[in-house]
């Protein structure tokens, strides 16, 4: 199983190209990535998140745990230009370890668009960090529960030659 969620593109997004920029591209992920799986005041308990079941970790500050990016890797697959309409950024787990997740990203042309394109392929391995030790922690058996069923294949990026 995979989540949806739509983001909107901002006109600083792009570059002299006019189309988005790889850094851009970065915050664009981590946006995704924050609204699926990170919980804030107002849906703790999975309320209102785009998630829902899925945002079970703590994003406000002070948090007992921190989210460390330890790898990204980003595979461009076509120009994403100045869209009206928001990215579809499809999102899973691609592995689920002891301390760390690795989540996995699909962009997308808008839904309302009649033939959907692929602009990028992605992953972020994140492992979760104890604020007081910070020293990596367990994933907790209900992070465990919410994350497991989007649990699939990792992405597959091309060959490198």
């Amino acid at each position: 199983m995979r989540l949806h969620v739509p983001i909107r593109l901002r006109w600083s997004d792009l570059d002299a190209y006019g189309h988005v920029n790889n850094a851009e591209m970065l915050r664009l992920l981590e946006e995704a990535r924050i609204q699926a799986f990170w919980a804030d005041d107002a849906d703790l308990g999975g309320q209102g998140a785009v998630g829902a079941s899925t945002a079970v970790l703590d994003a406000r500050p002070g948090a007992a745990t921190l989210s460390l990016i330890a790898r990204q890797e980003i595979e461009y697959l076509a120009p994403i230009p100045y869209l009206r309409a928001p990215l579809d950024v499809e999102l899973w787990i691609g592995n689920l370890g002891g301390a760390s997740l690795e989540v996995c990203y699909q962009v997308w042309s808008p839904e309302s668009t009649e033939a959907q394109t692929l602009y990028t392929r992605a992953a972020t391995t994140i492992v979760l960090v104890d604020a007081v030790t910070e020293r990596p922690r367990r994933i907790s058996a209900e992070e465990r529960a919410a994350w497991t069923p989007y649990l699939e294949d990792p992405v597959q990026f091309a060959k490198r030659r």
